[in-house]
């Protein structure tokens, strides 16, 4: 798939076109901070950004998105469901809620947050489909255009592929350089769905890498650029983050340059890296439990 520019798109399985990179606001700090970063990110070309009720920072990107003077329609907004909101009801007043904080009429995209999984509830599956008919709701009732999943793993998607009547056209995972969850991106993009990076950069951890600065240097290339790029040749759409308003424009000038193959393996397969930690199945009760 070739791209030329940021607003080059993706294709979601329900035809709805998204574009190639986001700009992602994880662990962007609420108030003045997250505004000014979303109007920056949309003045150097970025049109889709992408949030979350957890981040504590949807009420700062919906102003920074009206600070920018883009027009709605030309922006695609992506935000997740939180863990301690599952099952229909609660889901029904979780979309609600992200859409008055980002000030919205609608959602181009919602995603599960995370998965229930049976440490948490012998009634895992049940869980994430109640909460997965929420989902299914709020798109009847236009109030959002594509919905999908975020950490899924083949096992959480499997029963939920089963049953949904609007099946997930994304699934959102951690994917770097370092830790590629490959068997993962593999299986979600044969399902039909579009896989997204969130920590594409490994949360900064890969920039410093000996091995990752050889191989960027071999194209004129940061590593953040060659991570971004990375992604977009494994079909990815990588996420990128900064508050800094010159590297949200250097992360984006990626289209002028192609890996080769045999650096793409390496990349594919390089040694643990700037992961997170966190795994649907062993992350700590306390912060995914949603009790």
């Amino acid at each position: 798939m070739k791209f030329s520019s940021l607003t080059d798109t993706f294709e979601l399985s329900n035809g709805i076109k998204i574009p190639c990179i986001g700009y992602g606001t994880w662990q962007t700090p609420d108030g003045d901070c997250a505004e000014r970063c979303v109007a920056d990110a949309l003045s150097v070309g970025y049109r889709h950004i992408d949030t979350a009720f957890a981040y504590g920072n949807e009420a700062s990107v919906g102003a920074g998105i009206r600070k920018s003077g883009v027009k709605r329609d030309d922006i695609f907004i992506t935000t997740k469901h939180w863990v301690t909101e599952r099952g229909y009801d609660k889901t029904v007043e979780a979309v609600e809620t992200s859409l008055k904080n980002l000030g919205l009429d609608y959602l181009d995209l919602y995603l599960v947050h995370w998965p229930c999984v049976e440490k948490f509830s012998p009634e895992w599956k049940e869980i994430n489909l109640s909460t997965w008919r929420g989902f299914e709701k709020m798109v009847k009732d236009g109030k959002i255009r594509a919905i999908g999943v975020s950490n899924y793993e083949a096992k959480h998607l499997e029963p939920l592929f089963a049953e949904a009547e609007i099946k997930p056209c994304v699934n959102q995972i951690e994917f770097h350089p370092g830790y590629t969850q490959i068997d993962n991106v593999h299986y979600s993009q044969n399902k039909g769905m579009l896989v997204q990076a969130w920590s594409p950069l490994g949360s900064g951890a890969v920039l410093f890498d000996k091995g990752l600065n050889e191989i960027a240097a071999k194209y004129n290339k940061s590593v953040a650029q060659l991570c971004v790029r990375f992604a977009l040749q494994c079909n990815v759409l990588p996420l990128p983050k900064s508050t800094n308003k010159e590297r949200m424009a250097a992360n984006a000038d990626v289209f002028d340059f192609e890996i080769n193959e045999e650096d793409m393996q390496i990349l594919i397969n390089y040694p643990l890296l700037g992961f997170s930690g966190y795994r649907p199945e062993d992350a700590p009760a306390d912060a995914l439990a949603g009790q």
